[in-house]
């Protein structure tokens, strides 16, 4: 299937292309949403082929997201259609929020051919909760995971994050955001700032694997 086929959207970096990176979004919001849309062009433009998609419940304009077993279908369609939009690059996937946990699900289970997670704003427990945490799933994953996480994320804050990742066998980095929230905003500061910041963290962690 091609990307239109699975409702996927390609921003391509054209012969400069070291990566490709599969992205999902985050449970409140699609592809479209801003934040996505930047982070896409921006990567795209630093030579990180960058695809976006729309989990099922999105397409379909429910506000509930589907079950993890669904979303992760969904995701692993979105990589087989960006794998055929762009072969033969290193194999990258990650999201916001939800989507990044469904990327980390997916590492888990050792999808074949991943290089490596890119997380924004992993979604340690619920807004208030730290006491359902999400983390069962994490020290199966074996290949080197990049979690950008801003340091006033109320759904897990880099302290929080940091003993839950010496669990990992994978190779871990923790990018924080200074005054960051769970979408990585800064109050007062220009969001393009923060997508330039964050994408050449990004970029330069794929060039230094």
């Amino acid at each position: 299937m091609g990307l239109s086929q699975v409702g996927a959207i390609g921003y391509e970096a054209g012969a400069k292309a070291t990566a490709l990176l599969v992205l999902g979004h985050g449970a409140g919001a699609g592809q479209q949403h801003p934040f996505m849309v930047s982070m896409a062009r921006a990567l795209s433009t630093k030579g990180v082929s960058t695809v976006t998609f729309d989990f099922p419940y999105m397409r379909e304009h429910r506000k509930v997201p589907d079950r993890a077993p669904v979303l992760e279908a969904a995701f692993g369609e979105a990589i087989a259609a960006a794998g055929k939009w762009v072969p033969g690059l290193p194999l990258f996937i990650g999201g916001k929020s939800m989507g990044g946990r469904m990327a980390t699900h997916l590492g888990a289970q050792q999808l074949d051919g991943l290089e490596g997670l890119v997380v924004f704003g992993y979604p340690l427990h619920p807004p208030g909760k730290p006491d359902q945490p999400r983390v069962a799933h994490l020290p199966s994953i074996t290949v080197p995971t990049l979690i950008v996480q801003g340091e006033r994320d109320t759904f897990g804050t880099p302290a929080e994050l940091r003993p839950v990742l010496k669990t990992m066998k994978a190779p871990v980095t923790l990018h924080v955001v200074a005054k960051g929230d769970h979408s990585l905003t800064v109050r007062g500061q220009n969001r393009d700032d923060m997508i330039t910041e964050v994408t050449d963290h990004v970029v330069s962690w794929i060039a230094n694997l």
